[in-house]
């Protein structure tokens, strides 16, 4: 009886790691996949939104920054690193 309730705690074990990967670990991963990939394709001339919650047009891009224009007077341009960009919209 004794070896028979260790073989199902180590099962008990084995599912709940399963169960925290494809809850927890899998998805991090796949979202960490999917920002890279949006900032990879970054352009001048996209129009993005920060985690501020800012809209804005992307003027310059430079290795780990991007220069940020807010408003329609064209005299708000921000640096920002490329992490603080929530998402991409390319123009049409």
């Amino acid at each position: 009886m004794n070896g028979n309730s260790s073989i199902v705690l180590i099962a008990y074990v084995v599912v709940f790691a399963l169960i925290m990967y494809f809850m927890m670990i899998k998805p991090q991963k796949k979202e960490k996949e999917r920002m890279e990939n949006m900032l990879k394709s970054l352009e001048t001339g996209d129009t993005v939104l920060t985690t501020s919650g800012f809209y804005g047009t992307v003027i310059d891009i430079e290795e780990d920054t991007v220069i940020v224009e807010f408003g329609n007077n064209k005299n708000c341009r921000i640096p920002m690193q490329k992490t603080a960009i929530a998402q991409t919209e390319k123009p049409e």
